[in-house]
């Protein structure tokens, strides 16, 4: 029945927005995209058309696909190259390697990318237990191709590599050590329907439609985070429409075979998009985007009891600039079922800046207030009423991914400034509660920490955090965090500690 309701509601959709398209007409392709590096759900200017779209009128930076800044996305097949086409637009050898004809016909090429990023992370107390320092020696490698085969289909593969090393290195998941991984592998048919974009892709892809504390590719790991399954696009000048179904994929650490899909995971529904009139509020750009979303697992946890669930999400997000204010709002609802127990939960995500100055580059402060309702899980004979995000971006919280939005309630101001031309810094303080007592502090992964539902209180910490990204060029940067995480009573009272979290990394991409 979820199926058919989201098909159908594509089908519609398509109908609907054909006349939008012809009336409305084509819309600029600057505005706001998710790129500031404290607050990842705060738009920013910016905003470049995929190859896949860029005859849209829909705006670039609401399609879905994430942002693009200097051409470069993070997911590399949202990258639109074909301006190389021109040898006299090419500065170098890597330059070529973005537009490589394959036959006579102009829209038959081959792009191919790359990356490499030497990443050290240290942490004092991992987990928040005491003990000694942990540093994490990481490597990421990753060679894609993208192939277009005229004006309706394009096949995209990725191969990636994660190396670590360290000292007290621990259990190393899938995300960081894998000898070789099939990242992506996709084909997608596209073309037109009347004046409305559509198309189809099938296979394993990155999915990042919709707010980043919900659904990301989880840059901060080694390996992105992709699905296997089948997405189905439509696109208008004010509308669009996404429809997913997808498995999640399960890790190994050796070579492409033991990264198989995982059947006991499921993750469907329907992502809608909407362009506000640009007269709301004396001038801005806004943009709304309705969701309908399941997620299924049969092997789930909650409690200390493990069981099927599914959970229904329902909600929007409404988000995008007003002058010099950007803003983003989301408010879910979360409903369905887990062993047998009502599933009853909230998410609401608000978060805006202010931009002190005229350009890009003038400084910002903001606020964000982040909430995911808690209660119950180790009552059985009550609702659950725990949240949790299907694979947000947990670094939002704290950069050391000490905890997520389950049970959670935080607070944090936040000032971003540039203070030489390529560098950006943003520091930010952050309160962070429980939202009830009647349930556990959880970590970003979802488990809780042990005996935090047996204390009193609701204080989980506060966190002090600074941010530096040195732009060096639009292939080479250099980004440097750090973190102090303050435990509180509850977490002390339980017997966790607090941490220190420090990361640098180089990354060169072309």
């Amino acid at each position: 029945m979820f199926r058919l309701l989201t098909g159908g509601a594509l089908c519609a959709f398509v109908s609907l927005a054909a006349p939008a398209q012809a009336q409305s007409g084509s819309t600029s392709q600057t505005g706001t995209a998710q790129t500031d590096p404290s607050a990842q759900n705060v738009p920013t200017e910016g905003g470049t058309k995929s190859v896949v779209s860029r005859d849209s009128g829909y705006p670039a930076e609401a399609e879905g696909y994430g942002a693009t800044t200097g051409g470069y996305n993070i997911s590399r097949w949202a990258e639109d190259w074909t301006k190389y086409k021109d040898p006299a637009k090419r500065d170098d050898f890597l330059d070529s390697l973005k537009y490589i004809s394959i036959s006579d016909e102009d829209n038959v090429y081959l792009t191919l990318s790359g990356e490499i990023r030497a990443r050290v992370n240290s942490t004092s107390n991992p987990g928040l237990v005491e003990a000694d320092a942990q540093r994490l020696d990481i490597l990421r490698l990753v060679a894609g191709a993208d192939l277009h085969l005229g004006d309706h289909v394009r096949v995209f593969g990725e191969l990636a590599n994660g190396t670590v090393g360290g000292v007290n290195t621990g259990a190393v998941a899938g995300t960081q050590r894998n000898d070789l991984f099939a990242q992506q592998i996709f084909a997608d048919i596209y073309g037109k329907v009347g004046n409305v974009d559509v198309g189809v892709r099938g296979g394993r892809q990155e999915f990042t439609d919709g707010i980043s504390l919900l659904v990301s590719a989880r840059d901060n790991n080694a390996l992105m985070f992709t699905l296997d399954g089948v997405r189905a696009w439509a696109k208008g000048s004010k509308l669009r429409a996404d429809v997913f179904d997808f498995n999640f994929v399960n890790f190994g650490t050796e070579g492409i075979r033991d990264d198989r899909t995982d059947g006991d995971t499921r993750f469907s529904g329907i992502s809608l998009g909407v362009v506000l009139p640009k007269t709301l509020f004396g001038g801005s750009k806004l943009f709304f985007d309705p969701l309908l979303w399941r997620l299924r697992s049969r092997e789930q946890t909650w409690g200390g009891v493990t069981g099927r669930e599914e959970r229904i999400y329902y909600g929007g997000r409404l988000w995008g600039s007003v002058g010099p204010l950007t803003v983003d709002y989301t408010v879910t609802r979360e409903e369905g079922d887990f062993a047998g127990r009502p599933i009853k939960a909230w998410q609401v995500f608000a978060a805006q800046t202010y931009r002190l100055g005229k350009g890009t580059s003038a400084p910002r402060v903001g606020l964000r207030g982040d909430y995911g309702s808690g209660g119950d899980a180790f009552d059985p004979t009550k609702p659950l009423r725990t949240s949790f995000s299907p694979f947000g971006n947990n670094i939002y919280y704290t950069y050391g991914v000490f905890v997520g939005p389950i049970n959670f309630l935080a607070a944090a101001p936040n000032l971003s400034f540039q203070p030489i031309k390529k560098v950006r810094v943003t520091a930010e303080y952050e309160f962070m509660w429980r939202s009830t007592d009647r349930d556990a502090v959880y970590r970003s992964n979802g488990t809780p920490y042990a005996g935090t539902q047996n204390v009193a209180g609701h204080e989980i910490g506060q966190a002090a955090r600074l941010q530096a990204v040195w732009s060096i060029s639009p292939r080479l940067s250099f980004t440097g965090r750090l973190e102090h995480v303050a435990a509180g009573d509850v977490l002390t009272r339980a017997g966790y500690k607090s941490s220190n979290f420090g990361a640098g990394w180089v990354s060169f991409r072309f």
